[in-house]
C-alpha cells in the first residue's frame, strides 16, 4: 500500500473510509493488471458501476474524472470497476467480493493491505467494449428556457429545438 496516495485520497475525498479503500485498491490493481498510471488524457478509462466513496479512489489514483470523460458511470449499485487501457485494449472488471464481518478499521486495513487482492475482488472479462472518446459538441439554444444545451441533448418538439428539462416526453406509460 502506498501511503503517499493513501493520505492523498483521503484528502480529496475527506475522510478515511472502507469504501474509499475499495477504490483504492481496484484503481491499484488495474495498475498492475493493465500495466497503467495515472492518466493525464483518456488513456485509462474507469467504468463504475456505483456512486459510492471509492470513486473518488479511482480519481485520485488513476486520474480519470467526469469531466475528462474517462469516469463513466454505469450505476447498478455494485462495488464494481471496469477498467481499460486505452493503448493496448486490454480491459478487467474488479468486482468486491463479500467479506467476512469485520470492525470497520478492520475492513479498511483488510482492504488496502491484503496480499493476496483475490481474496478482495473477483477479476473477470467485460462483457461491453471501450466506449469512445469523449466529444466536443456545439450548444443549440432551447427555444424554450433560452440556455445554451449540448446538441446531443436537444428534442425536436413540434418544431421547436428544446433541452431535456423544457421537453415533454413520449412514453405512454412505459
Amino acid at each position: 500500500m502506498n501511503q503517499e496516495l493513501w493520505e492523498k485520497s483521503v484528502a480529496f475525498h475527506g475522510h478515511h473510509c472502507p469504501g474509499l479503500a475499495i477504490g483504492v485498491r481496484a484503481s491499484q490493481e488495474a495498475i498492475k493488471a493493465l500495466n497503467v498510471s495515472f492518466s493525464e488524457d483518456e488513456d485509462v478509462v474507469c467504468i463504475t458501476e456505483n456512486d459510492a466513496c471509492g470513486v473518488d479512489g479511482v480519481q485520485v489514483i488513476l486520474g480519470c474524472s467526469v469531466g475528462k470523460g474517462n469516469l463513466l458511470f454505469r450505476n447498478r449499485g455494485k462495488q464494481a470497476f471496469t477498467f481499460f487501457n486505452r493503448n493496448s485494449g486490454e480491459k478487467i472488471r474488479l468486482v468486491l467480493k463479500a467479506l467476512p464481518e469485520m470492525e470497520r478499521d478492520e475492513m479498511e486495513a483488510f482492504i488496502l493491505n491484503e496480499p493476496d487482492a483475490s481474496k478482495i475482488f473477483d477479476f473477470k472479462t467485460p462483457d461491453y467494449e471501450l466506449p469512445e472518446r469523449a466529444r466536443i459538441f456545439q450548444s443549440v439554444i432551447c427555444e424554450e428556457c433560452g440556455e445554451k444545451t449540448a446538441e446531443h441533448m436537444i428534442r425536436l418538439e413540434n418544431g421547436k429545438k428544446v433541452c431535456v428539462d423544457c421537453s415533454n416526453p413520449y412514453t405512454r406509460g412505459f
